[in-house]
């Protein structure tokens, strides 16, 4: 048997990976977290998403590390830039979507620092740019890992599969659900009357864009421009490059607009990430917002569960499409002014570091999701199905969450889902794997359904998925048990739920939060 090369190895750098890693050093483990790009922190960075979070999440409803990550963030703003505080919170973009809309950069900046301590040591080593190409299992205990960038195999004592679309879970061959389930199988109001594997939602390419009025800086027309201009899906109101898309919960038509004004619905704020009028400038700096709206989700394929040249079909035509929606807005958008197009509108290349502008990876909104020990149904959440305020209060939970269930267009056409969620609770149950002991799921693979995935994907819940995987790892490794044995073992749950609380993880929402 070989040494091991690190206590525990956690696939995928993203939020939940993160907070993972966080979690498992201050408890004393060695850890290798790997990346597949250049950038760690997922969907709040290289995917270009500011964090999307629940009305509460000022003053409770997440771990203490998050809100900490928060806090440096805006501290990043005020110790680097120009800016005179006002007696509210700073939302450096003032997007309406988060009370925190920044700059991707920024938080890339925070979590590199949040993990250096650890790196500093070498009790963490980072490796980005490094695929997962296989894994070795042997019964319910996975062995080895293989890289492509590795001549040799990594070897741990526990995994935590924290890729964007669980992709470590069919090169172990393990027990997964993709799309949605039946109504019979989950009894879920909303579930579909029969499975459909393919039924998965939208994934999309984010792009940023700055506005600078009176200058041009359109781009060169896309080659696929003239099919996405044409293009109006059977489920959509209008043609997709319009101001027009389906309203996400009464599906009637609803009107957009590019900039604020008496009626509609103002894209360029919705994820504004930097606005000028709170910060001062050597030079003349416009807005900056990203784009991540209804007409840039792509849902004509998939980029797993399909072969290589569907997948590379499917980024390229995604692509496309954000930047095709640039290009119509740029030159033939319609105006107030009776004008056509914003010229003015720039894509800003640098912010995501790439030669085509958009971000260094796709936004998946659902992953692979493991068939777990508990698996969420809508019933937990629906206030069809609790009384309280709360949804389910589990036994073994390890942390509270809250967003409405919210399911955009899918992959076979249908539309959205967005109907109610109470505040939930978070079960080690839905971390756990039946087949495999020595793995936990630690961001979107989790043991969701297709419509609770709509509320258990966003930003905050991923951080304390994997946080919650990262404390676990320790708690088994030190009391040589497993994750199964800690759930059903009363004493050794409670001994792990104390270890939760006490390192800052909120187990019930307050019995007030909310009249």
């Amino acid at each position: 048997m070989h040494s091991l090369d690190a206590d525990l190895i956690i696939i995928g750098g993203g939020l939940g990976g993160i907070a993972a890693a966080l979690s498992a050093c201050n408890h004393g483990l060695r850890v290798i977290l790997t990346e597949e790009t250049d950038w760690i922190g997922g969907q709040v960075t290289a995917q270009g998403v500011p964090p999307d979070e629940h009305p509460w999440i000022e003053e409770f409803g997440c771990t203490r590390r998050y809100r900490d990550y928060r806090n440096r963030v805006r501290e990043t703003y005020e110790r680097m830039m120009s800016y005179e505080k006002p007696n509210q919170l700073l939302n450096p973009g003032n997007g309406w979507v988060s009370k925190i809309c920044h700059d991707p950069r920024v938080s890339l900046h925070v979590l590199q620092e949040m993990l250096m301590p650890y790196r500093l040591t070498n009790q963490l080593i980072l490796k980005r740019n490094t695929k997962l190409t296989g894994v070795k299992r042997r019964g319910r205990s996975v062995q080895e890992l293989y890289f492509d960038n590795s001549d040799r195999p990594l070897i741990a004592s526990y995994f935590i599969d924290a890729t964007e679309t669980g992709e470590f879970l069919p090169l172990a061959g393990m027990q997964y659900v993709t799309g949605a389930e039946a109504k019979a199988d989950t009894g879920e109001p909303h579930a579909l009357d029969s499975a459909d594997s393919n039924d998965i939602q939208a994934f999309t390419f984010v792009l940023a864009m700055e506005y600078r009025e009176n200058e041009n800086h359109v781009i060169l027309k896309p080659a696929m421009y003239n099919f996405w201009k044409s293009f109006h899906p059977p489920i959509w109101p209008a043609p997709l490059l319009s101001f027009y898309a389906p309203h996400p919960i009464t599906l009637e038509k609803r009107e957009y607009t590019l900039f604020p004004k008496e009626s509609g619905f103002s894209l360029w704020e919705y994820r504004r990430i930097y606005d000028q009028k709170q910060f001062k400038s050597p030079i003349q700096a416009g807005d900056i917002t990203l784009m991540n709206w209804p007409q840039n989700d792509y849902f004509l394929g998939n980029i797993y569960e399909v072969s290589k040249n569907e997948k590379k079909k499917n980024i390229y035509q995604a692509k496309q499409l954000s930047l095709s929606l640039l290009y119509w807005l740029q030159t033939e958008a319609p105006r107030s002014d009776g004008k056509k197009g914003y010229p003015g509108l720039s894509l800003r290349t640098d912010i995501f570091e790439t030669e085509d502008g958009l971000a260094k990876a796709p936004y998946i909104r659902e992953s692979r999701r493991i068939k777990a020990e508990y698996t969420v149904v809508e019933q937990d959440v629906s206030p069809d199905f609790n009384q309280g305020k709360t949804g389910t209060l589990y036994e073994d939970r390890v942390g509270i969450g809250s967003y409405s269930i919210d399911l955009h267009p899918s992959m076979t056409g249908r539309t959205y889902v967005d109907v109610k969620a109470l505040p939930y609770h978070i079960p080690l149950g839905a971390l756990i794997p039946k087949d495999v002991d020595n793995v936990l799921a630690g961001c979107k693979n989790i043991g969701t359904t297709h419509i609770t995935n709509g509320c258990y994907r966003l930003h905050p819940t991923e951080w304390n998925i994997g946080e919650a995987c990262g404390a676990l790892a320790a708690f088994c490794i030190k009391n040589q048990t497993n994750p199964k044995a800690v759930r059903e073992d009363k004493a050794l749950l409670k001994d792990f739920q104390s270890i939760l609380r006490k390192d800052g993880f909120e187990l019930e929402w307050p019995g007030d939060f909310y009249s």
